[in-house]
C-alpha cells in the first residue's frame, strides 16, 4: 500500500532576480512523498505563483485530497488533476521515483551514468546595463556557446545597445542569442521591434506579446523576420484538441515545454507529439523548480534527444537548494555521481 505526505518548501535566492515579473526574493515549491513499505519516492510539485495556471486558493487542499485518495493510482488521480499541471508533475515524478532501483535516478540513461551531456543556455537576469553586460562575459568565459536574454524591462534602446555590443565582439557562429520578451512588446510595435531585433542575427524570440492575443501572435507568426518561441502561450491549455488547435492556428517557428507548467511528462509528450506532427521544434526549460525538479526534467529531456541547448539552469540560484550530482561545466548540464545527494535542508 501506498503512502503519501507532502512538505511546503521556499526557496531562497542569493540575490533578487530580475524578471518581467518583478523582482523576485523567494520561491515556494511543495514535496509530495509517496512510501510503500521500505521504499520511498519524491516528487516536485513546482508552484511558480503568478504564473502558474494553478496558482490558486485551493492548491494544498489538493495535494491533501491526494494523500487521501493515493490508493486511486496515478492514471485516476492525474485525471482529476488537469487543472493542476504541477501537482501533476509532482505526482508522476513520485510514482516515477517510488518504482526506480534508484529514487532520483528516473530515466537511467548515458546522461546518468556521467556517459554524456545536455547543452544548455545560460540564463542572463534583468538588471542594469552593466549588470547584464558582466553576466554575459561571465557566461562566454564559462564555456556557454547559447545565452538566453530577458529583455521588454530596461528601456528597449539599452536592449538593442547590450545586443549590438556582443555582437560586435561575438559573431553567431561563437554565440547563440535568445532572447525572451515574457509579453512585453504590445501587439502594435511588436512587429516593428522584431524587425530591428532581426538585424542581430538572433536565435529567436519568446512570447514577443502577451499570451492569448491568438490572432495576433498568428499574424506574427507569419510575418516575423526572427523566429518566434511559444512559451507562456502554453500554460492553461489543457485538451489535446486545445492544443493542437492552438499550435496549427499560431504556428510558431518553436515552442517551449516548461513540464512543472504545462503538466508534467505526459504534458509535455502531448505537445512534442504535436510539434512534430507540425514540424515545430521545441525545446524544454525549467521553472525555477530545486535541484528536486530539475534532476528529473533533465533525465525526461535527456531522453527526447533534441538536439536544441535546452533551458535547464541549475539550482545555484537558491542558497537552501539541495546538493545533488547535477553539475553545470563548459555550457553543459553534467550528472556527477561523485556528488552525493542532501536532503538535510527540506523544511520540517
Amino acid at each position: 500500500m501506498v503512502i503519501a505526505s507532502y512538505k511546503k518548501h521556499i526557496l531562497e535566492f542569493k540575490q533578487a532576480s530580475g524578471t518581467s515579473r518583478g523582482i523576485l526574493k523567494t520561491k515556494e515549491t511543495w514535496f509530495l512523498i509517496l512510501s510503500r513499505n521500505d521504499k520511498k519516492g519524491i516528487g516536485e510539485c513546482g508552484l511558480f505563483r503568478g504564473l502558474s495556471v494553478d496558482d490558486r486558493p485551493d492548491y494544498e487542499e489538493k495535494l491533501q485530497w491526494i494523500c487521501k485518495n493515493i490508493h486511486t493510482g496515478l492514471k485516476g488521480l492525474l485525471d482529476e488533476l488537469i487543472e493542476f499541471p504541477s501537482i501533476q508533475f509532482g505526482l508522476e515524478m513520485a510514482f516515477k521515483s517510488l518504482e526506480s532501483q534508484n529514487p532520483f535516478e528516473l530515466f537511467p540513461s548515458k546522461f546518468t551514468s556521467n556517459n554524456d551531456s545536455i547543452p544548455i543556455n545560460g540564463l542572463i537576469w534583468m538588471g542594469s546595463k552593466a549588470f547584464m553586460k558582466q553576466q554575459i562575459e561571465d557566461k562566454i568565459a564559462a564555456g556557454f556557446q547559447c545565452i538566453k536574454m530577458k529583455i521588454g524591462a530596461i528601456n528597449f534602446q539599452a536592449e538593442i545597445e547590450l545586443i549590438k555590443s556582443i555582437r560586435t565582439l561575438f559573431s553567431s557562429k561563437d554565440i547563440e542569442i535568445r532572447v525572451d520578451a515574457n509579453g512585453a512588446f504590445s501587439s502594435i510595435e511588436a512587429l516593428e521591434k522584431l524587425k530591428i531585433l532581426s538585424e542581430f542575427d538572433l536565435h529567436s524570440i519568446e512570447q514577443p506579446i502577451k499570451q492569448g492575443q491568438i490572432e495576433e501572435m498568428a499574424r506574427l507568426c507569419e510575418t516575423t523576420p526572427l523566429p518566434i518561441a511559444l512559451d507562456e502561450e502554453l500554460i492553461g491549455v489543457f485538451s489535446v484538441t486545445k492544443k493542437a488547435e492552438l499550435l496549427q492556428t499560431i504556428n510558431p517557428q518553436f515552442i517551449i515545454l516548461k513540464p512543472s507548467l504545462i503538466g508534467g511528462f505526459s504534458g509535455s509528450d502531448d505537445w512534442i507529439k504535436l510539434a512534430n506532427k507540425n514540424q515545430i521544434s521545441w525545446w524544454v526549460t525549467s521553472a525555477l523548480e530545486s535541484n528536486i525538479g530539475l534532476n528529473a526534467i533533465a533525465q525526461y529531456t535527456y531522453k527526447k534527444q533534441s538536439s536544441l541547448p535546452q533551458g535547464l539552469g541549475t539550482g545555484a540560484l537558491f542558497t537552501n537548494n539541495f546538493d545533488s550530482p547535477l553539475q553545470v561545466k563548459n555550457g553543459t548540464l553534467r550528472y556527477n555521481k561523485k556528488n552525493n545527494w542532501n536532503l538535510e535542508k527540506m523544511q520540517h
